[in-house]
């Protein structure tokens, strides 16, 4: 990445900053992810992340490193029937585990992200379990099921700014250890902890359509429908997602744990790179203020450059900015347009939605259009008239028809660009 490449993509990354400091975000770290090379890199991240305000808590996982040592262990629906035995050797694994991870946080050599970063690692017996019982005739013994959170303590933890670690085991009030499964456990500390997020990494990048095309967001309904093209482990993380988005977390993310800086470009990017499961998006059009101009610059800055819009410096922008509408998902600028009142005649101008928001039927700039109709009529206008060199196709699809130079007011046709040669869409305002 070039150095303004990186200062400008930093820059962008500003309101995402704003956004995660003081948000709770639940990560489960399956033992796949512990085993690959890319972990160290993820510390880094999530180091990252906990320097600006995030506060975390991560489940981790141990299947394979349990399979490595317990290749016999009899399994019932993907969960393990785990014997009193053999409680020995999943704790002596999940304990390397956690000591793995406390090292990796732990690390403050020069030249490397954490010097000079101090992060405490908190771990206890925070999590109660409850025996799974007899489940279709089989005694599952010492497998367990999630039962509550020391809610209290892992908060209080949290305000002291530890990164809490959990492993996926409980206790009885009896004193007893259960085994638990993972990806259940994080989902159900998610809803305990009322998280803002959820994030699975996998050894997928991100969940994708038929067409092989990524799927940026979808409903735990869709996950649901979907689980059954996927395999063990597959469904049973695609299922914590869902079950958590529907229990009042935020969002989910399935994110791949082999990409370098998957976790950031997730975050701290509008588009992201994984897939985000959401109960519904929050999605709205509204007057633009003088806080959306970084955002409009952003998403009008490509089209700028390849000649599309004409450009605009951000001091017009400024003082423009009464006049623009702007779409958002979610607290994020993801589409505007502007209207500028004329005689009978209002002018329909930068139209733009953002690249990632512009297949799928987003409505995004029907919504928008809708929106400047009615500022419009609200000027007096009886029309809408548009310039466009590249988007005419779209116009007509919104009932606009093509005119001539001459049906501009007065005042436009003197400073229409011959050289730039736009086509002149209008449509009548009813």
């Amino acid at each position: 990445m070039k150095e303004t490449d990186y200062a400008g993509w930093f820059r962008r990354s500003t309101p995402y900053i704003s956004a995660h400091r003081g948000k709770t975000f639940v990560v489960f770290l399956g033992g796949d992810a512990l085993a690959h090379p890319n972990l160290i890199h993820i510390v880094h991240d999530l180091a990252l992340l906990h320097v600006l305000g995030v506060r975390l808590v991560l489940v981790h996982g141990a299947r394979p490193q349990l399979d490595a040592r317990l290749p016999a262990i009899e399994k019932k629906n993907g969960r393990r029937i785990t014997q009193a035995t053999e409680m020995s050797v999943i704790g002596g694994v999940l304990g390397e585990l956690r000591m793995q991870l406390e090292a990796l946080f732990s690390t403050g050599l020069p030249n490397t992200p954490l010097h000079n970063v101090d992060i405490c690692v908190s771990s206890g017996n925070f999590v109660m379990a409850r025996p799974l019982g007899i489940v279709d005739g089989i005694d599952h013994l010492c497998t367990g099921v999630f039962r509550s959170l020391k809610l209290q303590r892992v908060t209080r933890l949290l305000d002291t700014e530890s990164i809490v670690l959990i492993s996926p085991h409980g206790y009885s009030p009896s004193g007893q250890a259960f085994n638990l499964v993972a990806e259940d456990l994080a989902a159900e500390v998610s809803v305990a902890l009322q998280a803002d997020k959820l994030i699975i990494l996998d050894d997928r990048a991100c969940l994708e359509n038929a067409e092989g095309e990524r799927l940026s967001s979808v409903t735990p309904t869709y996950l649901e429908k979907e689980l059954e093209t996927f395999g063990e482990a597959g469904r049973t993380r695609l299922k914590a997602l869902a079950f958590a988005v529907r229990e009042g977390v935020t969002k989910g993310h399935l994110l791949s744990f082999e990409e370098d800086g998957a976790l950031l470009k997730e975050l701290f990017k509008a588009d992201g790179v994984g897939t985000q499961v959401v109960k519904e998006q929050t999605n709205s059009i509204r007057e633009a203020n003088l806080a959306d101009v970084s955002g409009i610059v952003e998403i009008i800055r490509p089209l700028e450059e390849s000649g599309v819009l004409v450009r605009r410096s951000r001091d017009r922008l400024e003082r423009e900015i009464s006049n623009f509408l702007v779409a958002e998902i979610d607290g994020v600028v993801v589409g505007c347009c502007a209207v500028y009142a004329g005689e009978d005649m209002a002018e329909l101008a930068c139209v733009v939605v953002h690249q990632h928001f512009r297949n799928g039927g987003s409505g995004i700039g029907s919504g928008l259009l809708l929106a400047a109709e009615r500022s419009a009529k609200t000027m007096g206008a009886t029309a809408l008239f548009a310039l466009t060199t590249g988007a005419q196709d779209w116009f007509l699809d919104q009932g606009f028809l093509e005119a001539d130079v001459d049906s501009l007011p007065k005042s436009k046709q003197s400073l229409y660009n011959w050289q730039r040669g736009s086509k002149v869409m209008t449509k009548a305002l009813h």
